[in-house]
């Protein structure tokens, strides 16, 4: 651990998001030991305008109309210096050209100036850069900067996606190259990824223990939404988008256990559960977005937990962050056998080939659950705390900063 670092951390996901994400989950970590400067992503004008009266806006709405960077407080981790970037302009819309690139280095220039200013105002000289899955801006910093190191995240294969892969993909490939180190979340994407940069590794997504295990420690308050339910639940928690779920195997779970409830804790970001109408099945529950902290509660009353993704290009490459909570709440486990990365949990978890056996195995891991498997799963996941990711994450950087670099404030 060099305490004597400090860490620039740009990400795609802002600390005020209403949900956990891999860089806050690193970053109370790395706050342990290092100072951390926590830089946002930015408001385009288009985000700005369209949401004017969003309670965050309003509270930022002086400094973006100034054209200026502001410092925060993170209220969880008020050790951490959290930065919010001036407005930059909406150019994904674009097509790739000449245009596109002129406007892509105007809005990188804001945003390494931004960090410029924070490298002034806090005369930062032995730190590493840190772009999470962000490359639209400053993949990677100029050398002017000195930075010790240029380190970029990958956790997701943006070509898979449509917004994503019309830029996205383009920009994360130079980042990668840039890069002196890249971490990746998966297997798959270490082989996607390695032949743009020798020096990329792999960094698993992980659990916070402290929060999930207190599914285990004691009754927690049933949530509301559960009140009145009787028999089994049959839970999942994460993001309800397009790309990765089966919805027509959430509506085959119901329609198969209609003695049982199906509770999705999560997001609604597409319209994709009322395509498949499970906004309209009588044993299904939609929750909406929850905080990491109300997790525990509605595991605690899952009988069974699951995993349905798709099969396919993008969650071959995804290492869901679901899998270690689901089993430091110890709650038994039925996936899709979607990547290498979830068949290395083969012996803590349900393994399903098609839909059919997904089904099946639901009744299985139910009757099947004990106190003996209950211990092995929580101990599977105390292997994968983000206390032991920046273990490893420290571990590579080590063999990449020379012997030259002297750490001191």
């Amino acid at each position: 651990m060099h305490n004597d670092l400090d860490i620039i951390y740009f990400t795609l996901f802002p600390w005020d998001n209403a949900y956990s994400s891999v860089s806050l989950s690193f970053t109370r970590e790395f706050v342990k030991n290092n100072r951390v400067f926590y830089i946002n992503h930015p408001y385009t004008v288009k985000d700005f305008l369209g949401g004017w009266n969003d309670p965050m806006v309003k509270t930022r709405r002086r400094d973006m109309l100034a054209n200026r960077m502001r410092y925060e407080t993170i209220p969880e981790l008020p050790e951490v210096v959290a930065v919010h970037p001036p407005l930059t302009l909406p150019i994904n819309w674009m097509s790739p050209g000449k245009m596109y690139d002129r406007l892509y280095e105007f809005n990188n220039r804001i945003i390494i100036n931004a960090i410029r200013q924070v490298v002034k105002d806090y005369k930062l000289k032995n730190y590493i850069y840190l772009n999470c899955f962000n490359p639209y801006y400053a993949g990677v910093l100029p050398k002017d900067l000195k930075p010790k190191l240029n380190i970029y995240q990958c956790i997701d294969d943006m070509t898979q996606e449509a917004y994503t892969a019309k830029h996205g993909a383009r920009v994360e490939e130079q980042a990668i190259r840039d890069a002196d180190i890249a971490f990746v979340t998966s297997r798959n994407l270490h082989r996607l990824k390695r032949e743009l940069n020798p020096n990329t590794y792999v960094l698993h997504n992980a659990v916070d223990i402290s929060i999930f295990e207190k599914a285990l420690s004691g009754p927690l308050q049933r949530p509301k939404e559960l009140e009145g339910v009787t028999g089994r639940i049959i839970g999942f928690t994460g993001n309800l988008n397009e790309y990765r779920l089966n919805y027509p195997l959430f509506k085959r779970i119901a329609e198969q256990h209609p003695d049982k409830t199906l509770v999705l804790v999560g997001p609604l970001n597409s319209d994709c559960y009322k395509a498949h109408g499970l906004d309209q099945m009588p044993n299904i529950i939609l929750t909406g977005g929850k905080h990491i902290s109300e997790l525990p509660a509605f595991l605690q009353h899952f009988d069974v937990a699951i995993i349905p993704f798709l099969k396919n290009k993008l969650t071959a490459s995804i290492y869901p962050l679901k899998i270690n909570e689901y089993l430091a709440a110890g709650k038994p486990v039925v996936s899709t056998n979607f990547s290498d990365d979830i068949r290395s949990f083969a012996k803590d978890i349900y393994l399903a080939d098609n839909d059919e056996a997904f089904i099946q195995l639901i009744d299985r891991a139910i009757g099947e659950n004990s106190q003996e498997l209950i211990d092995q799963r929580s101990a599977t996941a105390k292997t994968n705390t983000w206390t032991e990711r920046v273990k490893e994450f420290w571990a590579v950087v080590d063999k990449h900063l020379t012997p030259t670099q002297v750490y001191s404030r």
